[in-house]
């Protein structure tokens, strides 16, 4: 499966275009949630390329993006296998893991539940990841929120 505009849509709200400078550019930024590593540009980019002075151009920040949703939808669904999923509950694990990393994704209870076809059981276990560094989020309670509800649209 490939993500749908759903899913680009939900990572771009949630991820933004942080740090734009006035040239139009956009500079790297400490973590949100804890304010320290990783260092994160554009649409929510992380890497060893990205660093406190990394600075990208809008068209570097997209196509960036691009790439991520390519490698996280790929990953995703070679987690999934040939568990029945459909393109809603797809783009919502896609943003999951774009969010809280594949390694988070393949060890957690929502992916075992989706697996097994549990679908309800699954989707209640989106708000349970709304903390970061200790602390619960409100933009993480509302892009849980969000995952959550894409999940389960028909």
């Amino acid at each position: 499966m490939t993500p749908s505009q759903n899913c680009i849509a939900l990572v771009q709200e949630f991820e933004g275009c942080a740090q734009k400078q006035p040239d139009g550019s956009f500079k790297a930024y400490p973590d949100p949630g804890t304010g320290k590593l990783p260092w994160t540009i554009g649409w929510g980019s992380t890497g060893a390329d990205i660093v406190e002075n990394t600075v990208w151009s809008q068209a570097q920040c997209d196509a960036r993006l691009e790439a991520n949703l390519t490698s996280f939808s790929a990953q995703v669904s070679s987690l999934l296998g040939s568990a029945q999923t459909s393109q809603n509950q797809f783009d919502a694990l896609v943003d999951f893991a774009y969010n809280i990393g594949v390694a988070n994704l393949e060890s957690s209870t929502l992916l075992r539940l989706h697996k097994a076809g549990d679908y309800a059981g699954a989707a209640a276990q989106f708000p349970l990841w709304d903390h970061a560094d200790g602390k619960v989020l409100p933009g993480l309670q509302k892009r849980r929120a969000a995952e959550q509800a894409l999940y389960e649209k028909a």
